[in-house]
């Protein structure tokens, strides 16, 4: 919907002021943002302040190479600024005279000037302005005065001629002059009449609007929506708080319960163990009694009795006594003191209290494999169930990083798409570096995190080991990456591929593939799987990304297909060992050309850079690398026998990174050495040390090279930039 246009009482407040002086627009200048601010206030803040930003939404502006003087001016603020001093009419002074003559005033739109009752009469008669659009103060203050009133522009080099033409060659307002003489009509300009041209742009603009307004209904419903959760905020906190107050009250009255259960089962072990020592004490007691007095009749016996009285006695004396000592009596007690025991120790508890309950916040981090000297990533997800970004604004993301001596790590936090942020860094030590995510000034689930950073040397991910299991490889032979970035595998024991995550390593799919032999293997832009095969049953096979067979080429020029690059219009490259070259073929198989006849001797790996026409093959046989174009001319070749930099032993996969570089992986020695377009020998990435031989490589989008390790039965990730 068009906004109201605005009355006379709303210029100074919402019109007429720039936010940056705070007075009336001198000279205003409109932004690629649409927001408008006086040329001296823009020119001190672009001296101040490089990339220039919008004062009111901070969007980064380039100026024009005439800077702030190339940008457009606001001729409706200054027609605004116009009508309103017209309106003011008796009240303003003749902008002619000078005079603050009383009566009332009209408007040039001409000359852009206010002038009293004299000048206007005096206007009109000379001969140069008789013919000026003056308006009167009546017409002015009438309702709807403002739709009609204008400022005239005029020509900058034909100062008296206004312009009334549109040049749609050059696009630019012209003047009746300047179709005579610069911009004449023919075949270099074609000037057409202002009010034909701006009905156009009006309509094209009305166009606009009607987009503009479901647009705005969508953010106005983001707003309300906002607004709603804004509301629910407080609740929504009364009740977690509620729940989680209930949750530990019922913890704790669980902890309380089983402490009284304890101190009861304490106190009632006491009055038994108490009761049963009683018994054996009153029952030792007993013997003791006995023993002592039959201990003092025996001693008085001895030393008072009369030898009469001990004949007497005796034998009953010496019966008892004997009794006594020969009789077994229980004196231990088979009590010991009880204790509380600790069948969960505190600080296991400790540990697992941080498991009772927790904030649902949304947010994970995925942390990459990290190699010192090199740019490594992280990935925070912050979507909620309906798959929305949770946060929008990157400095409510804080990422802190501190390597093994606790030095800080300088990390970058960037939105890569809709809820997902890269937080980017570069370590420079190895071992484990902490890594802490707060969002909101709230640690995220999981952070503080351990990250595990290798040398350029140590692979940061190895995927699989021997098997024929999913998850495993056997004897890997060629790698591709897909459309989404994931890890393509073809195994030859196995005839079958696997398609892996290229961050995490996990298996996200695996299908059988025909043929003896499976080699090489490609993925086409939209996810079509090209598997090469060779010996009985050879050919070249097309599979859909979920492992569907669409397709089998036999082309009669192939005999022996090895590895297969995939052009962006379905066009192939197959290096063929038996025939000793490669071939182009067209997306149903048919022969376009064979490259390289003559030039080849066993060529295994090929790779194609269609944006610098590229097509590079390895040569095991010859231990070279040949770069061909498209049409087959031999470009360059390089390299030669032997262990040292630049030189090859079997050289095997090859891949092309985006500045034209040429990454080749040694079949024997693992060597991963990287040369220019031209072919010069730039430097040795990394040296795969167990494995070999080595197959083909391919590059991931975030910078690792993956390595099929055929007798390692793995394929390993290295970082390469």
């Amino acid at each position: 919907m068009a906004s109201k246009f605005p009355t006379s009482d709303d210029f100074d407040e919402l019109f007429l002021t720039c936010s940056i002086c705070m007075r009336h627009f001198q000279d205003p200048r409109v932004l690629p943002c649409l927001h408008t601010f006086c040329r001296e206030c823009l020119q001190e803040r672009a001296a101040k302040q490089q990339p220039l930003e919008c004062p009111t939404c901070r969007t980064q502006v380039s100026l024009p190479d005439q800077g702030v003087d190339g940008l457009k001016t606001n001729f409706y603020v200054n027609n605004l600024l116009d009508f309103a001093a017209a309106k003011k009419g008796s009240g303003a002074p003749c902008q002619v005279c000078k005079k603050s003559v009383e009566g009332s005033k009209s408007w040039c739109a001409d000359c852009a000037i206010l002038m009293c009752e004299s000048c206007t009469m005096l206007h009109r008669n000379f001969p140069f302005s008789k013919d000026h659009e003056v308006t009167t103060e009546e017409t002015l203050k009438a309702e709807g005065g403002i739709s009609s009133f204008h400022r005239k522009r005029h020509c900058q080099k034909h100062k008296n001629q206004e312009l009334v033409f549109y040049c749609e060659s050059c696009k630019a307002l012209v003047c009746t002059a300047c179709t005579v003489v610069d911009h004449r009509p023919g075949k270099d300009h074609n000037p057409v009449e202002i009010a034909t041209v701006a009905q156009k742009k009006k309509e094209s603009l009305q166009a606009l609007l009607q987009d503009i307004d479901p647009r705005l209904r969508e953010i106005q419903a983001s707003v309300k929506e906002v607004e709603r959760k804004m509301a629910n905020l407080a609740p929504s906190k009364e009740v977690a708080t509620d729940q989680a107050k209930s949750y530990f009250r019922q913890i704790i009255d669980l902890l309380q319960k089983r402490e009284r259960d304890i101190l009861s089962q304490i106190d009632e072990q006491c009055r038994a163990d108490g009761k049963a020592l009683q018994t054996k004490k009153e029952a030792i007691e007993f013997e003791l009694a006995g023993l002592t007095s039959a201990q003092t009749f025996c001693q008085q016996a001895v030393e008072h009795g009369s030898d009469v009285h001990i004949l007497e006695v005796g034998n009953q004396v010496q019966t008892r006594v004997e009794t006594l000592l020969t009789k077994q009596l229980d004196l231990e007690s088979d009590w010991s003191e009880f204790q509380f025991v600790e069948r969960t120790a505190v600080a296991d508890i400790a540990e697992k209290v941080q498991d009772l309950g927790g904030v649902n916040t949304n947010f994970k981090v995925e942390v990459k494999p990290a190699v010192q000297g090199f740019r490594c990533f992280a990935k925070l997800l912050t979507l909620n169930s309906e798959g929305r970004s949770l946060v929008t604004n990157s400095e409510a993301i804080t990422a802190n990083m501190s390597d093994p001596s606790g030095k800080d790590v300088p990390t970058k936090v960037q939105m890569k798409s809709g809820g997902v942020w890269e937080i980017s860094y570069v370590p420079n030590a190895m071992r484990n570096h902490r890594l802490e995510v707060k969002v909101n000034s709230k640690q995220v689930p999981g952070s503080p995190f351990e990250v595990q950073v290798h040398g350029k040397d140590t692979p940061a991910l190895s995927i699989g080991q021997k098997s024929s299991g999913v998850e495993e490889l056997d004897g890997p032979l060629s790698v591709a990456v897909d459309k989404d970035g994931n890890i393509a595998v073809v195994e030859r024991p196995n005839k079958r591929v696997q398609i892996f995550d290229a961050d995490t390593g996990q298996p996200l799919s695996t299908f059988p593939v025909d043929g003896e032999c499976p080699f090489g293997i490609d993925v086409d832009f939209t996810g079509r799987v090209f598997v090469t095969s060779f010996g009985d049953n050879y050919g070249i096979r097309c599979y859909s990304k979920k492992g569907k067979l669409l397709k089998t080429l036999k082309p009669d020029c192939i005999k022996h297909p090895l590895g297969v690059a995939v052009l962006k219009d379905g066009r192939m490259v197959v290096a063929d060992r038996t025939q000793k070259s490669c071939f182009l073929l067209k997306p149903d198989g048919s022969l376009i050309r064979e490259i390289g006849k003559g030039q080849l001797q066993g060529p295994i790996y090929v790779s194609v850079k269609e944006s610098r026409d590229m097509m590079i093959v390895t040569d095991g046989t010859a231990h070279k690398t040949f770069v061909f174009d498209l049409g087959g001319k031999l470009k360059i070749d390089f390299g030669k026998k032997g262990q040292i930099d630049g030189e090859f032993k079997s050289p095997a996969g090859v891949v092309v990174d985006r500045r034209g570089n040429i990454i080749v992986v040694n079949h024997s020695g693992g060597r991963i050495q990287m040369f220019g377009p031209d072919g010069t020998f730039i430097r040795t990435v990394t040296t795969v040390k167990a494995g070999s031989p080595n197959h083909g490589i391919t590059l991931t989008p975030d910078g690792y090279i993956a390595v099929a390790c055929y007798t390692g039965q793995c394929v390993k990730f290295y970082r390469y930039n």
